[in-house]
């Protein structure tokens, strides 16, 4: 279990490095999209590669960090029973969850947008867009996103065991958010 434990931490510090790219990708879409507003309207241009980057760099944002919620554990849930339930019954069903649902889901996403990357990456697909970007960089954050988020859930699968079997500690605290 130790050097599952090991693995855990490894796969988290992964996650935590994708979510700093997530981070600035934020910073730099902010950046982009005043700049891109103060020339508008300022200098009367405009271009659609300064637009089409900004939702490049939301996807960054939304795929790279999507492994990073469910390491911190503000992912959202079905919450109607799961707060009353004690912190065992909560490590079992977070099991269960990312056993069943969330390991199978996140692969076969993974696998299902490959076809389409590969024909976009090989065409050199470019958007419609007068002066639009090559697409296939967007695309490949849907595949990449899904394998962090796969390996996180593998991840956050080793903690709740090893804290079932008392060999690792983690905060099961889990606040409903509030409605």
């Amino acid at each position: 279990m130790k050097r599952l434990l090991a693995l855990a931490r490894l796969i988290d510090a992964v996650t935590d490095r994708f979510a700093a790219v997530a981070k600035w990708a934020i910073l730099v879409a902010c950046a982009i999209s005043t700049t891109n507003a103060v020339v508008r309207y300022s200098l009367n241009y405009s271009s659609n590669a300064f637009l089409e980057i900004q939702w490049y760099l939301f996807a960054i944002c939304v795929m790279f960090g999507a492994a990073q919620v469910l390491r911190v554990n503000e992912h959202v849930r079905v919450d109607i029973f799961y707060g009353m339930y004690p912190t065992r019954t909560k490590v079992v069903i977070d099991l269960l969850g990312l056993t069943l649902f969330l390991l199978p889901m996140t692969l076969f996403i993974a696998w299902a947008t490959l076809p389409v990357l590969t024909k976009m990456f090989l065409s050199q697909e470019m958007s419609g867009n007068a002066g639009g970007l090559i697409r296939w960089p967007a695309m490949l954050t849907i595949p990449l996103g899904m394998c962090l988020v796969a390996l996180q859930g593998v991840s956050e699968i080793i903690k709740r065991v090893g804290w079932l079997m008392h060999v690792h500690d983690m905060d099961t605290h889990y606040e409903r958010p509030l409605q």
